[in-house]
């Protein structure tokens, strides 16, 4: 049996090794590398989204447990730090293999605690680890610089050394993935991590913790502790944390940003969204409407990339029916049932703040074309579900459109024209995403260059770049200089050494010494 197959099979025989074994099972923190149980009196009650039962409790982690997560970071970076980049690449050689090895059981895991179905929780899955797999080339993408006798007997080079302790705060929407946004790109730069997952489903960070283990992770380098607010802040002030990862909401994007800012940390904050979609009346009709329901409604639009605003220009607003037709056909239902298209929203607040704005949307003027709101789930009467939802008629001014619903509801506007549509996404403070359906490919340039969006997809619903790229979002949907993932990603984890070397010919022989200013010539 081979290495890799060891360490798997070992893997799966201690998946749950995070949990405690008490009746009410409580999660437990990752620190030094041991799965360790807080002390805290202090607790999130974390239910499953389908049935509402309870799966686990979430500790809020005590000052002095974070204290002791950042005081192993800082004391593995010691070693960490000056491991050879080849030592550090092949930890996500063997990560990567153990994580694809493992994808059914933690997709198992982000069913359960977040409710996604389970064909979308093994993308969860798949797009992080190809995070990993890109950190495998870290090799290649943390070469420096050199140029030679840029003055006479002169060279200067620069290559780039890690930061320290990062840390990274996720959310509850993709468990896996956002993790693997971070941890992975840090690490393999030679820093070391601290990881806040979400307080409503940290089970697959858990998980992945117990395989970076097996893969020959040193004790230490990637620490996790739980919590909310005070975790949050704690991150943000610690002094010896010197670069934040963020993925989450606008209140507590905005937050870490200046909070942790002001503390001389770096920060990358990827926040809210208002993804449009514009549809042309060219567009392969077929191809888009199925595009754009899936968009809007797979993962019970619990993406920060889903395409939650439709813009029908001129014609295209007559397939706003059809687009009906298609989204009462998607099947809800618990995650883990086969044929499942979406499942329940996270949590019956959720539900409620979802129905809260589709209603407001009915009383400022929008009319609902599908109503999801009083669907009955059969052996699930008790989860938070919501079924697709659409409203047309609407306009820039409503509520159901100035705010980032994040449920499964697609709110249709119309244009008259191309520009109408550039000029109504332009206005929107938002800048994570967009997409244009069309067969004409002037329109899709023309839209290309005009839209102040970061990320465009042309007959792409949910155009997110693989991770040899960068997550490009702007404007309000992102505050910081470097994005995730990619080049970005690299730059964001490190810091650049510059060297200037003489060592002038003569130099070879004694020489008087020179008390002039140099001139680099």
């Amino acid at each position: 049996m081979t290495l890799l197959r060891i360490l798997t099979n070992e893997c799966r025989n201690g998946l749950q090794r995070y949990y405690s074994s008490s009746s009410a099972p409580t999660t437990k923190m990752f620190i030094d590398g041991k799965f360790i149980d807080s002390k805290t009196n202090d607790w999130v009650e974390l239910f499953d989204p389908a049935t509402n039962d309870l799966v686990t409790r979430v500790p809020k982690c005590t000052q002095d447990e974070m204290q002791s997560a950042v005081d192993s970071a800082k004391r593995a970076f010691k070693t960490w730090s000056q491991t050879s980049i080849l030592t550090r690449q092949q930890v996500m050689f063997k990560f990567q293999h153990i994580i694809r090895s493992n994808m059914s059981e933690l997709a198992k895991n982000i069913t359960k605690e977040q409710g996604k179905t389970t064909i979308d929780a093994e993308g969860d899955v798949l797009r992080g680890l190809q995070v990993v797999e890109h950190c495998c080339s870290i090799t290649s993408l943390q070469m420096g610089e050199t140029m030679q006798n840029i003055a006479k007997d002169m060279d200067t080079y620069s290559y780039t050394l890690p930061l320290g302790v990062t840390a990274g705060i996720t959310p509850f929407n993709f468990p896996a993935m956002v993790p693997l946004w971070m941890f992975p790109m840090a690490i393999t730069c030679g820093n070391t991590s601290i990881i806040k997952p979400s307080e409503r489903d940290p089970g697959a960070t858990m998980m992945l913790m117990e395989m970076l283990s097996e893969a020959g992770c040193p004790p230490g380098v990637v620490n996790i502790i739980h919590g909310t607010h005070d975790a949050v802040n704690f991150i943000c002030d610690n002094p010896d944390i010197k670069a934040v990862s963020f993925v989450g909401g606008d209140q507590a994007g905005k937050h870490i940003y200046e909070r942790a800012g002001r503390n001389g940390k770096r920060v990358q904050s990827n926040m809210g969204a208002k993804n449009h979609g514009v549809i042309m009346a060219d567009a392969n009709k077929e191809n888009t409407l199925n595009q754009l329901a899936g968009a809007a409604f797979g993962a019970a639009g619990q993406r920060c990339m889903a395409l939650s605003t439709a813009v029908f220009v001129g014609e295209a607003r007559k397939w706003i029916p059809d687009l009906v037709e298609r989204a009462k056909k998607l099947k809800v239902n618990a995650g883990h049932v086969p044929g499942t298209d979406l499942g329940p929203v996270i949590s019956p607040q959720s539900k409620q703040r979802i129905h809260n704005l589709v209603e407001s949307g009915i009383k400022e003027g929008a009319k609902v074309v599908l109503d999801g709101r009083d669907i009955k789930v059969p052996n699930f009467e008790k989860g938070n579900f919501v079924g697709p939802t659409i409203l047309a008629d609407v306009t820039p001014n409503m509520t159901c459109y100035k705010e980032e619903i994040f449920g499964p509801v697609l709110i249709c506007l119309t244009a008259d024209t191309l520009d109408d549509a550039v000029e109504m996404i332009n206005k929107n403070p938002y800048g994570n995403g967009t997409a244009i359906f069309t067969t004409n490919g002037a329109t899709a340039r023309k839209f290309v260059n005009d839209i102040d969006v970061g990320q465009v997809g042309v007959n792409v619903p949910i155009p997110v770049p693989l991770p040899m790229f960068s997550f490009t979002g702007t404007r309000g949907s992102f505050l910081g200089d470097c994005h995730f993932y990619g080049k970005q990603g690299i730059k964001f984890y490190t810091q650049t050494k510059t060297v200037t070397q003489l060592w002038r010919e003569g130099d070879v022989t004694h020489t008087k010494a020179a008390v002039a200013m140099p001139t680099m010539k």
